[in-house]
């Protein structure tokens, strides 16, 4: 990690600066825990939470079994009593065995006692594939929550926004599911310290463009803007929106530049079918029909298991299937 002269503005992975913001929320809450398996003096498999068990203790860094059940269960007991807990899911496809705890119990409890009791729990989930991992270890499960009423779910894309929004996410009242794209936690970007968070749940766009709009969230957001940058060696101006949250999500910048380019191609590493991808295609279709001048197209992961490591690369969309939708939008 290194910081500017000023020190306000520090160039670190997103590793790093999920490091950093959860330490800067614990430091600001005695009442944030941290619960999961192999995070404390391992630091985690991603080492995202490095450090923390030696600096807070493990009253506020717990080491579980590997129970994924019991960890939200506890963290559902935690929040009744006032606390602020923090679970890692170790990679996404693990997260199955705490499902019916989630979306049975967690995300249901607020409504059931009639807003009087909070369930202020973040769940962080690494999650997506270009890491050459094996079967349950690179799913894109973040629909199967999106879902699910009473939970809120985000993704960044930045280390900038995974330091911001990891406090916002432990400083809401509500349940989040905090997707992590585990493919992201390495690669550098500026971290603003000194800044201030945007709207958990702002979408926004990060490169302007005329031709078409192109959408995503998570991991592939910097697949679109590796293939804006293709499209503007060919002439073809691409406006890529970084969607931030699935859950509730942020349809003004969305609305406002399909109206421009009269053009949508939505992208996602999650199968198509029944996805984040075809919300958005559906109420972009609904609220801006007569601004489109192509069907909406959706790009993502295809409708079987994630398959073997060697097999990826045909798997997960690139920018060479975006920029084929783009063409195919363009036909019309």
């Amino acid at each position: 990690m290194t910081l500017s002269i000023d020190a306000q503005v520090a160039t670190m992975p997103m590793a790093k600066a999920l490091n950093a913001g959860l330490r800067q929320a614990m430091a600001e809450n005695e009442k944030v825990l941290l619960m999961g398996e192999d995070i404390g003096k391992l630091g985690g498999v991603f080492r995202i939470t490095e450090g923390l068990q030696a600096e807070f203790g493990e009253s506020r860094v717990l080491d579980t079994p590997l129970a994924e059940s019991g960890i939200i269960g506890t963290a559902i007991g935690l929040a009744m009593r006032g606390y602020r807990p923090v679970c890692e899911i170790q990679f996404d496809g693990f997260i199955y065995p705490g499902f019916n705890q989630i979306t049975s119990q967690l995300a249901k409890l607020t409504n059931r006692n009639e807003g009087s009791m909070q369930m202020p729990v973040v769940i962080r989930v690494p999650y997506g594939g270009h890491i050459g991992a094996i079967e349950h270890h690179q799913e894109s499960p973040e629909a199967y929550f999106a879902h699910t009423a009473g939970l809120r779910s985000v993704s960044p894309s930045t280390p900038n926004d995974a330091y911001w929004m990891i406090q916002e996410a432990i400083a809401s009242n509500d349940p989040v599911m905090f997707f992590e794209p585990k493919s992201r936690y390495w690669p550098k970007g500026e971290v603003d310290l000194s800044g201030s968070a945007a709207s958990l749940h702002a979408s926004r766009v990060v490169r302007t463009g005329t031709d078409v709009t192109v959408i995503a969230h998570g991991a592939m957001v910097s697949v679109l803007l590796a293939a804006a940058e293709l499209a503007a060696a060919e002439g073809i101006s691409l406006e890529v929106v970084d969607l931030r949250s699935i859950s509730p999500i942020d349809y003004t910048p969305i609305l406002e530049s399909v109206r421009k380019t009269g053009r949508l191609v939505v992208a996602q590493e999650a199968p198509g079918n029944v996805s984040v991808g075809s919300e958005i295609a559906a109420t972009v279709a609904e609220k801006a029909f007569y601004s489109l001048e192509a069907p909406v197209l959706r790009v993502s992961g295809f409708d079987v298991p994630f398959p073997p490591a060697k097999l990826e690369a045909l798997y997960l969309p690139d920018a060479d299937r975006i920029l084929e939708a783009v063409d195919r939008a363009l036909a019309y």
